[in-house]
């Protein structure tokens, strides 16, 4: 059996897996709501995380043992989760402050100064990619520049699921893939960029060892297992961010296979051989969770986040599935009535950290079912921008298959495949990255000879959606691109 951890956004998901890629157990634990003390400003505590760990990961064991006579035995675990938050801990492994979350938005004059202290088109050559407020780098330079009194102390550098994995085994280390959104990799050569660090003032000694996905990195310590009920000495992979881990648990591995993930964030994927760098900056190319392979994606930093502020914003239900079923009365296209999801800036394609969110064609006949349905309906179109991008490059896509929140109900599986203008599969198993870190587990320790393996032997497609309303969905994007321009037009007068 192998664990897999998801430490995301919104809560931390525990799963235990079988060889055949059986789903034993699942479990989960809500975070603390994102702290937001100003607009754009995204904070987490790193305790609440390894709090939700705790409880989550004690809780899965509990379920694949139960009715059990023989305990079951955890041979390898796997963590993965939210990318780019900056964990800063001094000389004893203690949090110094707030982790700065990927949806943070604050540091937009820190990547002026990087593109004026090493240059947009140079750091994208380093790294391969722009430097952007939701990355780590940027986050660290703020401290530097707003509380140097914290800066002083820092000895460690960590992201969130990372933090979770050294107080489970005492040892600092980071995946490459995870590594790849710091902006402190050298992404085609998989190693730290001594001249980006040494240009921002980051000491090399801060940053954590680096290990490919299904690399064994640590062993569960005796307060490790003590807090989770995991044995000591239990092999922990290296693992990977959430979408390199969803990635790996939708077997997104070749060339055309493309992924489209809505959590908290929206990403689509698609792997490469090789890494393919967009100059402009708009896509994210990073090292895949597997070795010797590559990911470029697009990011909407407000996908399912959009559709939980709605929820808590504006109406009484608590049930996204009831949410989905009002959303169901409205017809394709919400008659006109458009979201533009940017309530935490926009990566892909804009680039822009102050976007703004906008519900755009409101009239006295749109119910809230309209409103709903236009959320769904805007994260598509915003994903959509991405499979745009991917056309202009000559990145192949063959095939897709959803994960997430978006993958779970129907309604939001068709308008993807209405929008895309593509069939989309939903999988099997729906646990995404923590399926996937508990595949780099396995591999890790021998269960499969590769990643590639283990993909083949444990996901599967469970539903192929057809599109339906294309035409409608056609419209409604172009309408929609012309939102952002308005808005930008709006926002800066």
């Amino acid at each position: 059996m192998f664990l897999g951890v998801d430490v995301g956004t919104g809560g931390t998901r525990a799963i235990v897996i079988d060889r055949s890629g059986k789903v034993i157990a699942s479990q989960a634990r809500e975070h603390a709501p994102i702290h937001s003390e100003h607009i754009g400003w995204a904070e987490q505590e790193p305790e609440n995380w390894w709090e939700a760990a705790q409880t989550a990961i004690g809780a899965a064991i509990q379920q694949a043992n139960a009715g059990l006579e023989t305990k079951v035995r955890i041979e390898a675990a796997g963590l993965t989760g939210q990318m780019h938050g900056a964990v800063m801990l001094d000389a004893d492994g203690r949090v110094l402050r707030p982790a700065l979350i990927w949806a943070d938005q604050r540091t937009q004059p820190q990547c002026d100064w990087l593109n004026e202290k090493v240059g947009f088109e140079r750091m994208i050559e380093l790294t391969c990619n722009p430097a952007l407020p939701n990355f780590t780098l940027t986050k660290l330079l703020w401290v530097k520049e707003h509380q140097p009194e914290i800066f002083a102390r820092i000895a460690h550098v960590l992201c969130p699921k990372d933090y979770v994995r050294y107080r489970m085994t005492g040892e600092f280390a980071m995946d490459m893939q995870e590594a790849s959104g710091t902006l402190l990799l050298d992404v085609a050569h998989r190693r730290w960029s001594p001249e980006v660090a040494e240009a921002a003032g980051i000491p090399m000694s801060w940053l954590p060892r680096l290990f490919e996905g299904p690399e064994i990195c640590s062993r569960i310590s005796e307060e490790g297992a003590a807090a989770t009920g995991l044995d000591v000495g239990t092999p922990v992979a290296a693992g990977s961010g959430d979408q390199g881990a969803g990635a790996v648990g939708m077997g997104i591995l070749t060339p055309g296979s493309v992924s489209a993930t809505i959590g908290t964030s929206g990403v689509v994927f698609a792997a490469t051989d090789a890494p393919t760098m967009d100059r402009l900056g708009r896509l994210h190319t990073f090292c895949h969770a597997a070795p010797g392979r590559w990911h470029v994606m697009g990011v909407t930093n407000g996908a399912g986040l959009s559709l939980r502020y709605f929820r808590d914003t504006f109406t009484p239900i608590n049930s996204y599935d009831e949410l989905s079923i009002l959303a169901a009365d409205a017809p394709p296209g919400s008659n006109g009535l458009l979201w533009a999801p940017y309530l935490f800036g926009e990566r892909t394609p804009h680039l822009d950290a102050e976007a703004r969110a906008a519900f755009v064609g409101i009239t006295a006949s749109h119910t809230r079912a309209h409103f709903i349905r236009a959320v769904l309906e805007g994260v598509a179109f915003s994903l959509k921008d991405t499979f745009t991008l991917f056309a202009e490059l000559g990145i192949p896509v063959s095939s897709i298959r959803l994960g997430g929140g978006g993958a779970r109900g129907p309604l939001w599986r068709q308008i993807q495949a209405d929008v895309y203008g593509m069939a989309v599969e939903r999988l099997e198993a729906e646990e995404g990255g923590a399926f996937g870190a508990a595949l780099l587990a396995g591999t890790g320790v021998g269960a499969w000879p590769s990643v590639e393996a283990a993909c083949e032997a444990t996901v599967r497609a469970a539903e192929v959606i057809e599109p339906k309303n294309t035409a409608v969905m056609e419209k409604g994007y172009r309408q929609y691109r012309r939102i952002y321009p308005a808005l930008k037009e709006i926002g800066r007068a």
